[in-house]
């Protein structure tokens, strides 16, 4: 579908890419100067939902710049204007409930690089979409990047076609320790009980097998959590058959208090792992905030993170079915 929409006009934006044909994110503004308000934008969303859906999942990012969004309310009332289902987020992120259906972002300190990953990759059910609002821009750094997944593929199989194809084949296999109580001071130290929403050990376990993960209890309280065989690679509908690196591989393996092994319990090569960390950062596209801007992402294309920054940052997030 090629863009025709009478309520915006194409922009730039700093860092966009053109991938494959398709620019990355796609920026879209006011049509006319006096068309920028919150109620002008709404009833835009509103007429042309089907068109903005397929944008999203034609461009895999979406990016409304130039409107007059100011708070967690607004953004929210953008949000719901699609009439896409919830998704209620489930990770090792501390995050904050602000209002409906709008969070904080991740809460781990600014000085912390938020490395690459599609959202909530690891559980059963993952969103279709995550969506973004700057409220408070940082002063420096704080960018999200944003990677096309397929490129990551492509890359790897040229590179190491034999380990790629063992992975697919074999699965992965991840782990993850995690507190009782949530820890600020860390990017991935929500606590168990907040994970759950239970402290009761029972209920947690129950909770963990229905989102597809077995838990093993630790002596300091907290858990480990083993989550696989899981898939290194998934192709979605709609999206010109292209084969997505999803997964948490880099992110996770030979990590303090995580790992990613082959299914079977084999090490996945170290220089496997590092080339391809290599060739995620060649492939990002390194998005910079301003006030007032809402990004969304096709969850099924796009791994995403959070450059450091300095202090105020203040990203909120909803993420939909």
């Amino acid at each position: 579908m090629e863009f025709s929409c009478k309520d915006f006009k194409v922009g730039k934006c700093q860092g966009e890419k053109v991938v494959d044909g398709e620019t990355m994110p796609l920026v879209l503004q006011p049509q006319e100067p006096n068309k920028g308000d919150l109620d002008s934008l709404l009833l835009a969303l509103k007429t042309n939902k089907e068109w903005f859906e397929q944008m999203v999942i034609k461009n895999s990012a979406v990016l409304l710049r130039g409107f007059d969004v100011k708070n967690a309310q607004d953004f929210n009332e953008i949000v719901e204007a699609f009439g896409w289902d919830d998704i209620l987020y489930v990770g090792p992120a501390p995050r904050t409930h602000i209002y409906k259906r709008v969070w904080t972002a991740n809460e781990g300190p600014l000085s912390e690089f938020i490395y690459y990953h599609h959202e909530m990759v690891l559980i059963k059910e993952y969103p279709k979409k995550v969506i973004l609002f700057c409220e408070v821009p940082p002063p420096e750094g704080g960018e999200t990047p944003f990677v096309p997944s397929f490129k990551v593929t492509e890359r790897m199989l040229e590179e190491f076609p034999e380990a790629v194809e063992e992975m697919e084949s074999k699965g992965l296999k991840y782990s993850f320790t995690a507190l009782g109580n949530n820890d600020t001071s860390s990017m991935r130290g929500r606590g168990w009980e907040d994970a759950f929403g239970t402290s009761d050990p029972q209920e947690a376990e129950k909770r963990a097998k229905a989102l597809g993960m077995e838990i093993e209890w630790l002596p300091n309280g907290g858990v480990k959590t083993i989550l696989g065989p899981r898939a290194l690679t998934k192709v979605f509908d709609g999206r010109k058959g292209r084969r997505m690196w999803f997964n948490t591989l880099v992110g996770m393996h030979g990590k303090e208090i995580s790992s990613a092994l082959m299914a079977d319990g084999t090490e996945i090569p170290e220089n496997v792992v590092k080339r391809c960390e290599e060739i995620i950062e060649e492939e990002s596209i390194q998005f910079k905030w301003e006030k007032g801007d809402v990004l969304f992402f096709d969850n099924f294309a796009l791994l995403h993170g959070r450059r450091p920054s300095k202090p105020p940052r203040k990203v909120l997030v909803a993420t939909c079915k």
